[in-house]
């Protein structure tokens, strides 16, 4: 099986019906990257309780409110102390390396993100794909599980998208149509895809 058997597997089941056009709400926005790190270790419904709660979703909101209020309003999430540190922090670092989230969304690396405090491969690969539109998988646990359950056995994050993105590049050409010719946008519907799938 290739990456591409597993992604017409997937669309031929509508998992995406009523979702947004990249699977992710919001994308290309703050309240994407916030999202990102508020739904690390947690469910989606309590990270958007979460994202509710904030009166606001700009850089400055984040650094300026105080850390305790911070926490409370995200205690949904789970990890409400570390989770406000780290957002905090990022906010902060954002607007002293790039001034702003437009040229922090053109200009960030993968390597920027993951020298930052609580973000690993997959937030880091999240936010290059959903905020940024990098053409980037992103793999998470319901990946490793459908690759498993499909007799896939990877040891490595980088391993597994490595095989998931080979297989979509190398035959680009067959679905393209459907994405609009934009490779991220049909790894953010892969990876949307595979969750959905993996959740029912």
């Amino acid at each position: 099986m290739t990456s591409l058997d597993l992604y017409l597997f997937l669309r031929d089941k509508n998992l995406l019906i009523n979702s947004p056009k990249y699977w992710w709400p919001n994308a290309g926005t703050l309240w994407c990257l916030i999202s990102t790190i508020l739904t690390q270790n947690t469910k989606w419904q309590n990270a958007h309780k979460s994202m509710n709660n904030l009166d606001e979703v700009s850089l400055e909101y984040l650094i300026q409110i105080d850390e305790r209020v911070l926490s409370d309003k995200i205690a949904p999430s789970g990890f409400k102390n570390q989770k406000s540190k780290r957002l905090k922090l990022l906010a902060k670092n954002i607007v002293d390396e790039f001034g702003d989230f437009e040229n922090f969304q053109e200009n960030v690396t993968r390597e920027w993100l993951l020298s930052q405090k609580g973000i690993g491969f997959e937030s880091a690969d999240a936010i290059l794909c959903y905020v940024c539109f990098r053409e980037t998988m992103v793999v998470d646990k319901y990946t490793q599980k459908l690759l498993t359950n499909k007799g896939m056995e990877f040891f490595e994050y980088e391993d597994i998208q490595y095989f998931l993105q080979s297989g979509i590049e190398d035959n680009f050409d067959k679905i393209a149509k459907e994405n609009e010719n934009d490779l991220n946008l049909c790894y953010a519907r892969f990876h949307g895809m595979i969750v959905e799938y993996m959740k029912r």
